[in-house]
């Protein structure tokens, strides 16, 4: 255990750090050997202690000076999909395996800018692709409530971190749901704002009009000012917004909101969530979900009508399309991300060949792994002439319905919309080595989020699986730019029940 989890939170840890009852550099010191000391030791990729002591000199010069933030001296890190200067950045492939970045991706900039202390780079599936953290080319992840298990993915080393104790706050990118899976599978809470909240520019591109940057940390009241800071227009990145309704893009937003929220539940006394209406969808709730999932899902809906909202069912008709539209547009944006990997401009160069086609081709086949391969061929067919109308426009044209369902749901039916995470609990590693596809499936609650682009989280709502101590995730989806209000409703849930407060045995 390290000496900052007695602190349980970011704000009562940035109190310790002001009132000079520690330091950021003893508190990384700690984090760093207990990082190093972990019993999976694939959760962190690259560490480098020079690098970190140095941000916490920083912080503690801050803290000092008078000038700390909320952040300031907290120990987090980072997705091995944000570009960082010292550390390593290899997206967890073959393809990048000693690459280091001139410079740093706008969110860890931020971040580092605020006062946060990252202790290096963590596991994800290579490229962000996959579920379960498994297709990392340095070795899976282990879930740390089950070391047989998966953690989830892509983020499943920013989630694994979290839940362990090693940090109290990570960053992760979710693609399709790829912040909400990993932190329902290991009892954390993560959020996906609206696209186009956060700056892309530094993430390694999976898919350019589905990836969007989150945190990860133990409660919904942690999130709050990672996300804030990780938010706000950048003028380097061609889609991130300049406006969210009307109001900047800029840090203090997301606050702000979550602080407007607040008082309107205090000021509603016994039952301040009275006249909020949650959507339940029908599609989520078939003979895919869990019984035990289902159950936990339906505990934690009734902990919110007792603090006064209405459950009103509603229809996503079109939930079960998300998944073949998904898997068309994400594959075929990352056959055009990943061409640049070619063995000449970035990355992996095979030591043999005999011609340029002949260097490219085994420069990519040693340098990706399978699902990395399998998606950019998926992806080059449905792009091919002959198939780009029928598969990929297809596709997004389904797409446009998708949101369509979501947008009638939420001004119509709704407030915001609740619901399971996953269809199970985390499945042990290596169960779907032969049947990638059946990952695929798994993503059923979560993809039609990421396609319109929605803000959604997850948070621990309850245990299942054989042993009965496997987290479920309970998913909450929101209106555009309305993150401030979902992490207001979440810590009100959080404030009613513990299960974000519960850490694995071992950990």
């Amino acid at each position: 255990m390290t000496q900052f989890s007695e602190f349980h939170s970011i704000p009562a840890l940035g109190e310790a750090l002001r009132s000079r009852r520690i330091s950021a550099a003893e508190l990384a010191a700690d984090a760093l050997r207990a990082a190093r000391g972990y019993r999976d030791p694939n959760v962190f990729l690259h560490i480098d202690d020079d690098l970190t002591l140095a941000q916490a000199r920083a912080a503690d010069q801050a803290l000092a000076d008078g000038q700390a933030g909320p952040l300031t001296g907290i120990p987090i890190a980072h997705k091995d999909l944000f570009v960082t200067r010292g550390w390593r950045t290899t997206a967890a492939s073959r393809m990048l395996a000693d690459y280091v970045s001139p410079f740093d991706a706008t969110v860890v900039d931020h971040l580092r800018q605020a006062g946060a202390v990252s202790l290096g780079k963590l596991s994800c599936d290579e490229f962000a692709m996959g579920s379960g953290n498994e297709n990392s080319a340095f070795g899976p992840v282990c879930n740390p409530w089950d070391a047989d298990r998966i953690p989830g993915g892509s983020s499943g080393g920013s989630a694994a971190a979290v839940a362990a104790g090693l940090v109290l706050g990570a960053t992760g990118t979710d693609t399709g749901g790829s912040v909400r899976q990993p932190a329902a599978y290991c009892g954390v809470s993560g959020i996906k704002p609206t696209y186009g909240t956060v700056s892309r520019y530094g993430i390694i591109a999976y898919a350019s009009s589905l990836d969007q940057a989150g945190p990860l940390a133990r409660s919904a009241r942690d999130l709050v000012p990672l996300l804030d800071t990780m938010s706000g227009f950048d003028p380097q990145d061609s889609t991130s917004l300049e406006s969210c309704d009307g109001r900047p893009n800029a840090s203090g937003r997301i606050q702000a909101d979550f602080d407007a929220a607040q008082s309107v539940f205090q000021a509603a006394g016994d039952q301040p969530l009275k006249g909020l209406r949650i959507g339940v969808p029908r599609e989520f709730f078939n003979e895919g979900l869990a019984a035990d999932v289902g159950a936990a899902i339906e505990s934690a809906l009734q902990v919110f009508e007792s603090l006064g909202a209405t459950r009103v069912d509603i229809s996503l008709p079109r939930t079960r399309l998300s998944i073949p539209a998904y898997y068309v547009i994400a594959p075929a944006e990352a056959s055009s991300n990943l061409s640049r990997y070619d063995g000449v401009r970035y990355g992996h160069r095979a030591a043999q060949y005999t011609d340029l086609a002949d260097m490219t081709s085994r420069s990519r086949s040693e340098g990706f792994g399978d699902e990395v391969r399998r998606r950019i061929l998926v992806g080059t067919y449905v792009l091919s002439h002959g198939y780009y109308d029928a598969y990929y426009l297809q596709a997004q044209r389904v797409r446009r319905m998708i949101v369509d369902d979501f947008q009638r749901a939420l001004s119509q039916d709704c407030d915001v919309i609740m619901g399971p995470v996953t269809p199970g609990t985390a499945r042990r590693i290596g169960d779907n080595r032969q049947d990638p596809i059946a990952d695929w499936l798994g993503d059923i609650y979560t993809l039609g989020v990421s396609l319109a682009g929605l803000p959604g989280m997850s948070i621990p709502c309850g245990f299942g699986g054989d042993s009965g101590r496997l987290p479920i995730g309970l998913q909450i989806v929101g209106r555009y730019f309305d993150e401030g209000r979902l992490l207001a409703l979440a810590d009100r849930y959080q404030q009613t029940t513990d299960w974000h407060q519960r850490t694995p045995e071992h950990a």
